[in-house]
């Protein structure tokens, strides 16, 4: 069974994890942390999570799962922490951050199956959410859409223990918002599971329309099918290509074979922009016509593939997203056998940018990870 570490004592994950050392270096507002620093808080925090009965009662795995995601929710609070002008101590977007870099650290540094992986992602991201949800201005809004990317019961374990591993004047306030987190998820079929759409169209109208009802599933059947891979350099995407998508049923958009038929190369930033508009003229042909269409690039990022998407959607396209993901030593194997190798440096740019696709963005995701 994986562990992000079979030594959990802190003693041994500071000799061996610069980021847990870091810790002990990162202040915290004396008011909110009467405790002390981020090393002493994330010691606290692990403590009130094992102590919890909901927490004694998951499998073992959902256990490590928890307990990493405990370990590295304030990871980033070493480059996010501020002194204010009035002397407060603040560490805004840590979570965000923090997210990434426990990505990037289970990635690269401990070797972590993917759909652990991205739990515990997920976990460090969203883990201040239940003490805020109420406070949004569409608090159901919110809520659904985190569902599709979080466990909510595994989330409320997670800010309970946060706040009771603190010492503060209004946990109690605090520790009641959590429950009426709870409640709020309860109530709109959202504890531990995601929100139950009638399908992936009514998914997709929900989260794309503002003010669309979650419990609407529209008639319109989409006019063409649309396949957007994602990946970074060298993780076989173009071998995926191959296998599950063949002309004449599926029309290819290769901008790495653009970039060859245009002479650009990889590295020409304001090349790279005309061979984008090249494709993307391409896919405008491909659904005006109806043809189903695959556009095979890395697009590692949200807003990369939003761009593409947002085109999509504008033609009743059906979108699938497939993700493809080796290894982080295969990965720079891979890349290193490829006809158009990516440099090193620019490759590590790459995977601390890395966003993994989900459920909010398209009709459907594929994860295609070994």
């Amino acid at each position: 069974m994986w562990t992000i570490t079979e030594n959990k004592s802190w003693s041994y994950l500071e000799q061996t994890h610069d980021w847990v050392r870091d810790m002990q270096d990162v202040p915290q507002d004396s008011i909110h942390h009467g405790e002390g620093n981020v090393a002493i808080h994330t010691q606290m925090v692990l403590a009130a999570l094992q102590e919890q009965a909901a927490y004694q009662a998951l499998s073992p795995e959902e256990k490590e799962i928890l307990w990493a995601a405990a370990l590295l929710h304030d990871v980033e609070k070493r480059s996010t922490t501020v002194t204010e002008p009035d002397g407060r101590i603040t560490s805004a977007g840590h979570a965000r951050k923090g997210a990434d870099t426990a990505r990037q650290i289970l990635y690269r540094e401990i070797a972590t199956p993917f759909h652990i992986r991205e739990q515990i992602t997920q976990l460090v991201k969203y883990h201040s959410l239940p003490l805020w949800l109420l406070e949004r201005r569409d608090p159901l809004r919110t809520i659904i859409h985190a569902s599709l990317q979080v466990n909510t019961q595994h989330l409320a374990l997670l800010a309970r223990a946060d706040m009771i591993g603190r010492i503060a004047p209004d946990t109690a306030e605090l520790l009641y918002r959590i429950d009426c987190f709870e409640e709020y998820c309860k109530e709109h079929q959202c504890w531990g599971t995601p929100w139950p759409f009638g399908n992936a169209q009514a998914r997709m109208h929900y989260l794309r329309k503002g003010d669309a009802a979650p419990g609407y599933v529209p008639y319109k059947v989409p006019a063409v099918q649309v396949v957007i891979m994602s990946g970074l350099p060298g993780a076989g995407k173009d071998t995926y290509v191959q296998q599950h998508y063949q002309q004449p049923d599926w029309e290819i958009i290769s901008l790495d074979k653009l970039r060859v038929q245009m002479k650009i190369s990889p590295t020409d930033k304001s090349g790279t922009g005309k061979v984008v508009q090249a494709a993307k003229e391409q896919a405008r042909v491909y659904l005006r016509n109806k043809r189903s269409f695959v556009w095979n690039a890395t697009n590692t990022t949200h807003q990369m593939r939003e761009q593409l998407i947002a085109l999509c959607l504008q033609y009743d396209a059906c979108v699938t997203v497939v993700y493809v993901e080796v290894p982080y030593k295969e990965l720079f194997r891979q890349n290193g056998s490829r006809e158009a190798t990516v440099p090193y440096n620019a490759m590590q740019k790459l995977i601390n940018k890395l966003e993994i696709p989900d459920l909010t963005e398209a009709h459907e995701v594929i994860y295609h990870v070994r």
